[in-house]
């Protein structure tokens, strides 16, 4: 029996053993693979928790479709290089009934700006010299050096300036302007939100397990699913009555991430090898259903600032092999990685098989599961050799600070790898510096086919995103970066 049909099985056995009997419900449940780790955005950085703010807060800058910043809160000018005023052009209100001012965007940066307060956003906004608030509508932001990507940086929700004074537990009790407002998190596995302009409920539910979390949507226990699940389950859920699926490209970037200070994971040559060593189309084809690209970079060929000449690593075994022999990694050198990834049975699953890949070329991969927040701590911490994860929601290059600087290692960044290099440095701070569009854009591509050749991160693929919903559920639009923003106009019927 092939691996989908002893899927599709245990799903029609737990459809016996759980009954049929739906369940009343107010409002509308999505149904999550993990819970947020935190509902404070100046702390946010896992997908579940970035996507869930951006229904809470406001932010003064967002993105169009082509990944160029607009207006969201506020508009702005480029008074000089290093001079720009943004101006409040939208009423808004924090749910506890306070005006949204210039004053709480100013003191919502300079808690970020704060090192004591560790957020790991700190580094995007660090060339801020001043903000200097010069009304209840219009602040300037000051600049310690010209930065065109600078008003895109601005993307981050906004709180309160009276309960930041105040200390408040945002990460649980959350204040915010946006489409959504809080309601209760009574426990680790529910989280419930309200609408604004509807009074809508809306339940996240967090259901670890996929094939649990696509029989709760059958049952109608959960109303939505939003990627995380396995072909084999998509395709059952597409035959099933009541039951629609949407399909979108997505710019979910999943890759291989290295601690370069272990003396085997730090190794270039075995990294090469386990480029080269790993059958990225058998995986994509066979275990994501062809809903994937193979992946070159942080920032997918056709972003504005992506390299499209670059070409995902090709599977060669014996090269692979042959690297690892020209580097003494062989016999009783052989190299022994531990991986660690989460306990979602999907990614565990995709795990194994890189195991078994590996396994081929001379490697021998251990694999430790864990729950999210273990993990995640886990990776946070540095404690780790070989880890699988994904990035979503990159909108600009800047990414590329947070995650390779030699600057940017925990806290003060995304460098959990503890990757070092003064040619990556250079070449970031001259895109940084770069007085044209053309110019930034040339340095950028330069900058990933550098970071190709080092590889501190192996590539994988880019995930399509996959929305699921009963046929009570209307109006959802996807995102490429498979934000949550569809919910804000999702109806029930």
């Amino acid at each position: 029996m092939r691996p989908g049909q002893n899927l599709l099985l245990g799903v029609l056995c737990c459809l016996i053993l759980v009954g049929c009997t739906e369940t009343r419900h107010d409002g509308l449940r999505f149904g999550l693979a993990a819970m947020p780790v935190t509902l404070d955005p100046r702390y946010a950085t896992d997908a579940a928790s970035s996507r869930i703010n951006r229904l809470i807060y406001d932010r003064l800058v967002d993105f169009d479709d082509s990944l160029t910043p607009v207006p969201a809160l506020a508009s702005w000018q480029r008074l000089s290089p290093r001079h720009y005023r943004f101006t409040l052009e939208r009423a808004a209100k924090f749910s506890n009934g306070a005006a949204l001012t210039m004053a709480d965007v100013q003191a919502t940066y300079t808690s970020i700006l704060d090192p004591k307060q560790a957020s790991p956003h700190r580094m995007s906004l660090s060339n801020i010299r001043s903000l200097d608030v010069v009304d209840s509508r219009v602040m300037d932001v000051l600049l310690e050096k010209p930065d065109l990507l600078f008003p895109g940086r601005l993307s981050i929700g906004i709180l309160p300036a009276q309960l930041i004074a105040g200390a408040h537990t945002f990460n649980t009790r959350p204040v915010g302007s946006g489409a959504f407002e809080f309601v209760e998190w009574p426990d680790e596995g529910h989280l419930l939100l309200k609408r604004k302009r509807d009074g809508l409920r809306l339940a996240f539910i967090a259901v670890k397990d996929p094939t649990v979390r696509v029989l709760k949507l059958v049952r109608g226990e959960i109303d939505m699913l939003q990627n995380d699940l396995p072909p084999e389950l998509i395709d059952y859920l597409d035959k099933q009555p009541g039951i629609h699926i949407q399909r979108a490209a997505g710019s979910k970037f999943a890759y291989l991430g290295f601690n370069l200070d272990d003396p085997v994971s730090g190794n270039p040559a075995l990294r090469r090898a386990i480029a080269i060593g790993i059958d990225r189309a058998a995986i994509i084809d066979h275990v994501l259903g062809g809903a994937a690209r193979p992946a070159t970079s942080l920032l997918p060929p056709d972003h504005w600032a992506g390299n499209p000449n670059l070409e995902a690593p090709r599977y060669d075994p014996e090269r692979a092999r042959a690297i690892l022999t020209e580097a003494g990694l062989t016999g009783a050198h052989r190299p022994e990685l531990v991986y660690k990834t989460s306990n979602d049975p999907f990614r565990l699953r995709i795990a194994t098989i890189l195991q078994q890949q590996l396994a081929r070329i001379g490697i021998d991969v251990t694999l430790r599961s864990y729950d999210w927040g273990t993990f995640y701590g886990d990776i946070k911490a540095g404690r780790f050799q070989m880890y699988s994860l994904m990035w979503v929601g990159i909108k600009l290059p800047d990414i590329f600070r947070y995650v390779f600087h030699s600057e940017a290692i925990p806290p003060d960044g995304a460098n959990r790898g503890r990757y070092r290099s003064a040619e990556v440095d250079r070449l970031i701070e001259r895109a940084e510096r770069a007085g044209t569009l053309a110019e930034a854009v040339n340095t950028y591509r330069a900058l990933q086919s550098r970071i190709m050749q080092d590889l501190p991160y192996v590539p994988l693929w880019y995930e399509d995103n996959v929305f699921v919903r009963r046929d009570t559920v209307m109006g959802y639009r996807i995102a490429m970066d498979g934000n949550f923003d569809g919910l804000k106009q999702v109806k029930s019927q």
